[in-house]
Order: structure tokens, then C-alpha cells, then sequence
């Protein structure tokens, strides 16, 4: 039986009610960059025919990724997440995925057709999880 005390009370994340959404789209990112970033790393020459990309380039992406998510993870963990280092990962995840568009419209990677839809779908997957956490932002 619930008591009248715990009525209304903060989880013991230290998490408010106006950031649960940034929360959550932050750790959503984590898991998935750095998820990507792994897999890069730990499967580059298996990967390099299937997407034609050099591993030299997965190597390069897979710490950036590795690296970014463990930033993001930091960001998310604070008892009261910083405006300014939110504003910045949407911003790096806008400019990943305006990249992901480039990349793939001028050939930068010379990918294979599996490559360029998958550069495509990353950017996309970036540039979703860039508006959720815009709004998320929005209502903290």
C-alpha cells in the first residue's frame, strides 16, 4: 500500500518529472552510438566488403563513436543535466547526420549500396534522436 508520503516523489535517479523524455533520449543515444561504435571496432574487416569502407575509416569512426557515447552517458548521469552540453550533443548529432547525406551524395566513402543505405539510415537514426532530445530539452 502506497503511503501518502510518496505521493509525487522524484525517482531516485534524481531525475525531475520536466527531464524524464532528455533522460531517456540521451541514454537512448548511448546505447545505440555506442553500440555502432563497438561494432565498428570489433567488426571492421568483416564489415569493409559488405559496406565498402576502408576499416581504417570504421577504426577512425568507432573510437569517435565509442568516445562521443561515453560523453553522452556523462551528460545524462548528472543530477542536473547542463543545458549547454545538451545543446552541443544536438548539435553534433545534426551534424553527423547532415554529413551521413553528404557523405553518401558525393561519394566521399566510394561505399557499396548497402554502405550508402546504411551511411543513410545512421543519419537518419542521428537526426531522430537530435529532435527528441531537442524536445526533450524544450520541456526540461
Amino acid at each position: 500500500m502506497m503511503s501518502s508520503q510518496n505521493v509525487g516523489t522524484v525517482p531516485s535517479t534524481g531525475a525531475s518529472r520536466s527531464d524524464v523524455l532528455l533522460r531517456l533520449a540521451l541514454v537512448a543515444d548511448v546505447v545505440l552510438t555506442g553500440a555502432n561504435g563497438i561494432g565498428y571496432l570489433a567488426l571492421a574487416t568483416v564489415l569493409d566488403s559488405f559496406l565498402g569502407v576502408p576499416p581504417s575509416v570504421q577504426y577512425a569512426v568507432g573510437v569517435f563513436l565509442t568516445v562521443y557515447a561515453l560523453w553522452v552517458l556523462a551528460v545524462s548521469r548528472q543530477e542536473r543535466i547542463s543545458r549547454g552540453a545538451v545543446a552541443v550533443v544536438i548539435g553534433l548529432n545534426v551534424a553527423w547526420a547532415g554529413a551521413s547525406v553528404v557523405t553518401v551524395l558525393v561519394d566521399a566513402l566510394t561505399a557499396t549500396g548497402a554502405g550508402n543505405g546504411w551511411i543513410v539510415f545512421q543519419g537518419l537514426t542521428v537526426a531522430a534522436m537530435g529532435a527528441l532530445q531537442y524536445v526533450g530539452l524544450r520541456r526540461m
